[in-house]
């Protein structure tokens, strides 16, 4: 099964104070099973790199990098992605909805992944399954 990865997950993975920590734990044991592709971005990893450096430190960054990003498939955004992405920002008008998010769900519908790890109800707003 393959399984995209969104910062908000990364972030709870990392940072042992979350309140999804313990959640984010279980689900990522499960998740990293042989059977499963677990797949994130270029633009979800630079958002998850300035948020932990920024609440974390540079340690964190560090251990994001060489303990959790060497077993991930990582998806480089295309500039089509890239500009689909930007049009449902702009045509879904919300404040509170990313660009990181909206290129996630374009890449996540062009690839037809339907699950994903993530603490983010915008997933399943867009009709993605979410773990946990």
């Amino acid at each position: 099964m393959r399984i995209f990865v969104d910062t908000s997950a990364f972030y709870a993975l990392l940072d042992s104070d979350d309140q999804s920590h313990p959640k984010a734990k279980k689900a990522w044991v499960e998740i990293i099973q042989p059977a499963n592709t677990v797949i994130t971005s270029n633009y979800v990893l630079v958002e998850t790199f300035a948020l932990v450096q920024s609440r974390l430190g540079l340690e964190a960054v560090r251990s994001f990098q060489e303990d959790l990003v060497p077993i991930l498939h990582v998806e480089f955004i295309t500039s089509a992605i890239h500009r689909l992405g930007v049009a449902a920002l702009l045509s879904a008008s919300r404040r509170s909805l990313s660009l990181v998010d909206c290129v996630s769900f374009e890449t996540m519908r062009d690839l037809g992944i339907k699950k994903t790890f993530t603490f983010d109800a915008h997933f399943s707003e867009q009709g993605f399954e979410v773990i946990p």
